[in-house]
């Protein structure tokens, strides 16, 4: 594991996006799992513009969304196709028949999840996943359980993660209950895992996560186990770490 603390948001931002783009530059045909939320949009952003410089490319690699809800047509300006395409895909040229999200509308969702598995078998093993993590210390939308599930999965979203993310909506009543959501067996397999968290209110389950024993209680503290974790956090999020 290794922990690296910044100071600044720009810092952290540079940090994160030299990771993947270094990536790409020695691996052009890298298969990418991507995360949403608030924490990787300035990662994205400097990404966005360092592409622009055409300093490298996307046009050989492949990406995997970890998550989308269930329910929300794609359209939906909270939906995580809406997210990665106002962010980062259309600033980029990374093909759209690459750029994988799951199909929160599909009309059988435990076919959806199925075929996804397939798409990221056949691309073979994810080279670089990112991460954040929630209040509870959910990863995608793994949420705490007596077990967890490996493959992509169908989940009910935690009252504590139905409260977070009602700040993107007009009220926690609209945000949808569900979501298709990676396994923790697909994460647990990338050949690097990139963690990011920012603010006070994760120090809590950041110390927990990563110092505290391992248990499905808080899907986030099995990335102990992981060969090649990088963990990049901003100082508030760091203030329970020694």
């Amino acid at each position: 594991m290794n922990i690296l603390t910044f100071d600044s948001n720009e810092k952290l931002n540079e940090a994160g996006a030299n990771i993947i783009a270094g990536l790409v530059q020695t691996q052009p045909k890298a298969v990418l799992g991507l995360a949403t939320g608030g924490t990787p949009v300035g990662i994205y952003e400097r990404l966005v513009s360092d592409f622009k410089r055409g300093l490298f490319s996307f046009s050989q690699a492949t990406s995997f969304n970890l998550d989308e809800y269930v329910g929300l047509d794609k359209k939906h300006p909270q939906s995580y196709y809406a997210y990665m395409h106002e962010h980062l895909f259309h600033h980029i040229d990374l093909p759209a028949e690459r750029a994988h999200i799951p199909n929160g509308n599909a009309p059988d969702p435990q076919a959806e999840c199925e075929r996804y598995d397939r798409l990221i078998a056949d691309a073979g093993q994810i080279d670089l996943q990112l991460l954040g993590i929630g209040h509870n210390g959910h990863i995608g939308f793994n949420e705490p359980a007596h077990a967890l599930i490996r493959g992509t999965h169908v989940v009910d979203l935690a009252e504590e993660t139905l409260k977070a993310n009602a700040r993107f909506f007009d009220s926690v009543d609209e945000v949808p209950k569900q979501a298709i959501t990676m396994g923790v067996g697909t994460i647990l397999k990338a050949k690097t895992i990139l963690l990011v968290v920012r603010g006070a209110d994760k120090a809590d389950i950041v110390h927990r996560a990563l110092t505290g024993p391992i248990t499905t209680d808080c899907p986030a503290s099995l990335l102990q186990t992981h060969p090649h974790l990088v963990v990049l956090l901003d100082k508030e999020a760091a203030g329970k770490l020694s």
